[in-house]
């Protein structure tokens, strides 16, 4: 699936939609082969985008966190 580093204002936006902060979010190592060619650092919040046969797309997130 797809993975991109998301923009500050957009990352407040989700975490004000779902009430929570970036720390409650599931978390991904920032060793994790799928986005160490982001050039992602602890802090960071990856959006992740699936295909998904009902909805089309559907987006997971995730709070990027060091080993």
């Amino acid at each position: 699936p797809k993975h991109e580093i998301m923009q500050i204002t957009e990352a407040k936006k989700v975490l004000e939609q779902y009430h929570c902060k970036p720390t409650e979010l599931p978390l991904i190592l920032v060793t994790d082969p799928a986005i160490i060619g982001l050039g992602v650092k602890p802090g960071d919040m990856i959006q992740i985008t699936r295909k998904s046969a009902t909805a089309g797309k559907s987006f997971y997130y995730r709070y990027v966190v060091e080993t």
